[in-house]
């Protein structure tokens, strides 16, 4: 719908950078211009709290210091030092672009928004981050942040979710960016910190704390609590599923997810769709080659992703035979080793429990 822009917004951005240099967080991959952990950075931030984040990257960049050590990772350290920080097809994505720059641009970091959007996981936010941080290039980075304190700023009621808007408020963005490279790095990440951290989501702006309180149009109108407009998304789809903790002769079954959909190629518990009684997972084991030797207990677990809820039932218990080809037979070192996604945590949990009741400590 029409708004009344800002006639002056240009006005926002000598208070919005004196506001980040003495406010902002302090990020470690705020004090580097290496592309590579900015690069990092992005990607794990991406639908990721900062606090979630800060502990995996610095484990990863002690893991893979550089794009040519990321290409030559072995997948299984890879997705283990990814477990538990979910949306594992980017940790993929990494690698892939980490080989595409090792290939195509003899490992140096492509340094124009161009060249970056053909790397792998790379969309037009990422692109312009990374340009912009590490290379100063005059490139806006419009994230979810960036979206909000716009549409606040101008009392914007258009979709933040329609892909015009966000190419509109690019644009206008562009049009206030200022010229020198140094100046650049600063305002993209001032304009999404300041979405982070006081135009905040979720509640009620702090613009008490905002140094553009007295430029906005939201503020003065009283509709900024209520912006940005987005379209109601759709109600997660509900999947039960029955896993199983299955121990033998001290290891646990495993098996790898497919290579394709969600948590593709990881590890997880045996399981099958639908919730079922003790008779049905029995019958189940059987249909495996199993045979129930000692039902342990059951126990129930919730996941939510970000379109779909699974609502699993568990029976942790022990079993005599091998089981299908693609079972694995994981002992307690094995089972450390292997990346099963957080899906599974408290399944996780239940088969240490389970190893450490058959080989007990001495």
């Amino acid at each position: 719908m029409p708004h009344t822009p800002l006639t002056t917004l240009s006005e926002i951005v000598l208070p919005l950078l004196a506001w980040y240099h003495t406010s902002a967080r302090d990020l470690p991959w705020r004090k580097t211009r290496d592309p590579y952990p900015i690069w990092v950075s992005e990607i794990m931030l991406q639908q990721t709290r900062v606090a979630a984040v800060l502990g995996y990257y610095q484990r990863f960049l002690a893991a893979f210091p550089s794009v040519e050590a990321l290409a030559n990772a072995p997948e299984e350290q890879l997705m283990k030092l990814w477990e538990g920080l979910g949306y594992y097809s980017r940790a993929r994505n990494l690698q892939k672009a980490a080989k595409t720059v090792m290939q195509d641009f003899a490992g140096k970091f492509p340094d124009t928004y161009e060249e970056l959007l053909t790397l792998p996981g790379i969309g037009d936010y990422t692109a312009s981050a990374i340009a912009s941080a590490a290379f100063g290039r005059r490139e806006p980075a419009v994230d979810g942040n960036v979206l909000r304190v716009f549409s606040r700023l101008e009392d914007d009621h258009s979709d933040i979710g329609d892909p015009k808007t966000k190419k509109a408020v690019r644009a206008r963005i562009e049009e206030i960016m200022p010229d020198s490279s140094e100046d650049i790095r600063v305002f993209n990440q001032a304009f999404m910190e300041l979405g982070a951290v006081v135009c905040v989501p979720n509640g009620p702006p702090k613009c008490l704390l905002c140094p553009l309180a007295e430029r906005c149009l939201g503020r003065k109108r009283g509709t900024a609590e209520s912006l940005p407009v987005k379209a109601p998304k759709k109600a997660r789809r509900v999947e039960e599923k029955t896993v199983f903790i299955f121990s033998r002769e001290g290891k646990i079954a495993l098996r790898k997810r497919p290579e394709d959909g969600l948590l593709a190629g990881l590890w997880e518990f045996p399981n099958v769709d639908g919730t079922l009684d003790e008779a049905a997972a029995g019958a189940q084991a059987a249909l495996w080659d199993l045979t129930p030797v000692d039902w342990d207990r059951r126990l129930t677990a919730k996941h939510i992703f970000s379109h779909v809820e699974w609502r699993m039932t568990g029976y942790v218990l022990s079993v005599a035979g091998n089981g299908p080809e693609d079972f694995f037979w994981a002992d307690g070192a094995t089972l450390e080793e292997r990346a099963v996604p957080s899906a599974f945590a408290r399944f996780l949990t239940e088969a240490k429990t389970a190893l450490n009741k058959e080989n007990p400590e001495p």
